[in-house]
């Protein structure tokens, strides 16, 4: 099941080489998550969502976080197990090329 979702992206990373002898290529994103409030517990976290490969950074990269942007999302399952997959990031802001 596909959702879009208005999220905070608070920070993110690409990773691209080789570990071991296994080729790795990814972006990882932070997107701010409330966490459940409780007698002991208030505030917001950040999840780390993987988003494809290296490539997608450079979507991003000239935008200074903490920034709004559209989230496409996937909730899959194996029968036991639920995830969330970060399909697409739309940014609110556009990235100016060659601007940070």
């Amino acid at each position: 099941m596909q959702m879009q979702s208005d999220v905070v992206v608070t920070a993110f990373k690409a990773s691209k080489g080789d570990f071991n002898g296994k080729p790795f290529d990814s972006t990882k994103v932070y997107i701010e998550t409330g966490l459940l409030a409780g007698e002991r517990s208030r505030g917001v976290i950040a999840t780390e969502y993987s988003w494809g490969t290296s490539d997608n950074y450079s979507k991003i990269e000239n935008i200074e976080p903490p920034f709004k942007a559209k989230a496409i999302m996937q909730q899959v399952s194996n029968g036991r197990d639920n995830k969330t997959i970060l399909i697409d990031l739309i940014p609110e802001k556009t990235p100016v090329v060659g601007q940070k």
